[in-house]
């Protein structure tokens, strides 16, 4: 079973461009924090670091099907935006993760000028340029916060807890 979702357009907060609010952080998160500076396999770093976060908050082992699902779009999300900042910002500074009960949220920071944003139109058959469509695709909402006056950013994404 897919945890794909499709919400409408400004929804649930700063829409993918950086425009609109920024939705707020719940205090009971419970936050991970690795640094990706000077580190060497890093996609596979932040994948194994997500993978235990998962585990110490109950979403792995899986249980069912949902959870699973749930757990592996989780990592399919880390892999997608770390690797986004590999190629196109100079690679991530840091990867976050905070779980509460009803949200997860991913973080990566990067001291990129670009913007992230599925390529349109989207091309399933071509090789590439699949990994903001991914996440548009999996997360509840995504978007982009900048520091002023500071370079870089930080690529976020919000994915449903399983039920």
């Amino acid at each position: 079973m897919s945890t794909t979702r499709q919400h409408p357009p400004g929804g649930l907060g700063r829409e993918p461009d950086g425009t609109g609010p920024a939705p707020a952080v719940p205090a009971d998160r419970q936050w991970r924090t690795l640094s990706l500076r000077q580190a060497s396999g890093i996609v596979p770093m932040a994948r194994d670091f997500a993978r235990q976060a998962l585990h110490d908050w109950g979403w792995l082992p899986a249980t069912g099907a949902d959870r699973r699902a749930a757990a592996e779009d989780v990592l399919l999300v880390v892999s997608e935006l770390v690797t986004n900042a590999c190629l196109h910002a100079g690679g991530p500074e840091e990867l976050r993760i905070a779980c509460s009960p009803k949200v997860l949220r991913v973080e990566v920071v990067d001291r990129g000028a670009g913007q992230p944003a599925p390529r349109t139109p989207h091309r399933a058959g071509r090789p590439g340029g699949h990994g903001m469509f991914i996440v548009q695709r999996l997360c509840l909402d995504w978007g982009v916060a900048r520091t002023p006056d500071e370079p870089g950013k930080t690529v976020w994404a919000e994915l449903a807890a399983p039920a």
